[in-house]
């Protein structure tokens, strides 16, 4: 909640209402990374970057394959605590698929 000063001009009767706010920093973003491998199917990825980012199937295909091409590319970019369960929601999907997927956070 804001401190109010009031600071009046005791001689004409007026006074100014001043607000003060303190600064609050946003917090640090993290890229979401998605690596390139040779057992990865690209339908897999293609479906993690539906599931787990909400990107859309031509934004999934797109990643996907700048993935492909590029050896890395950016699933989303988020607050730490939300890329970090990104990443282990995106392990724990291709671990239990039997793919290598490596998916890893950068800060921005």
């Amino acid at each position: 909640m804001p401190d109010w000063e009031h600071d009046s001009d005791t001689e004409q009767g007026a006074g100014v209402l001043t607000e003060t706010r303190e600064r609050v920093d946003k917090p640090p973003l993290y890229k979401v990374l998605l690596h390139n491998d040779d057992y990865t199917t690209m339908d897999f990825v293609v479906s993690i970057l539906r599931n787990v980012f909400n990107k859309s199937a031509m934004a999934a295909v797109q990643i996907m394959l700048a993935v492909h091409r590029q050896g890395v590319g950016i699933a989303g970019v988020y607050p730490y605590e939300i890329a970090e369960a990104k990443v282990a929601k995106v392990t724990e999907l291709a671990r239990a698929s039997e793919f290598p997927l490596l998916c890893t956070l950068e800060k921005e």
